[in-house]
């Protein structure tokens, strides 16, 4: 028996039906436009780290650069770097708060890639040793251990530690 204990609805969202009203999402997230809800944890003169609002496990996290970007090519020196630096600042955030045992760390460019925002972004995936695969969520139930507003709150105030 299938049985969804607590699924965001992302189906609608990927079929553009509860999208909000702006040319690109992440856009306006850096622009910090009302119109979106806004996940933000951290961000930089050129990088803005946000949860995922449909995250597969806590501490799902979106690192895109504040300058409308699609493809990682696109990317220059500077902004490279500065990446590498807030990805492993991600991994120090997200074992100092969850203790994860594993992590997915990628992009998804392109729209045969799954990428459902036409905005370069990298996901930061927490994995944990007990916790459902990709398959068992796809055929059974899934739990949601933690509200994204407090996932939210004690992401952005360690980032804020550290990067003081």
């Amino acid at each position: 028996m299938r049985q969804n204990l607590f699924v965001p609805n992302k189906m609608g969202y990927a079929r553009g039906e509860n999208r909000p009203d702006v040319p690109c999402i992440l856009c306006a997230i850096v622009e910090k436009d009302e119109r979106v809800e806004r996940l933000e944890v951290h961000s930089t003169e050129l990088w803005t780290l946000s949860l995922n609002l449909y995250p597969y496990s806590p501490g799902h996290l979106l690192i895109f650069p504040n300058r409308h970007v699609l493809d990682v090519r696109e990317l220059n020196t500077e902004e490279v770097i500065a990446l590498h630096e807030l990805q492993c600042m991600s991994v120090r955030v997200l074992e100092r708060v969850y203790q994860p045992r594993g992590y997915n760390v990628g992009y998804n460019m392109g729209e045969a890639s799954g990428a459902s925002i036409p905005h370069l972004h990298v996901h930061v995936v927490p994995r944990y040793v007990r916790e459902l695969g990709f398959v068992d969520i796809i055929g059974g139930a899934r739990i949601i251990i933690e509200d994204p507003s407090v996932t939210q709150e004690k992401l952005a105030q360690v980032f804020a530690e550290m990067h003081n």
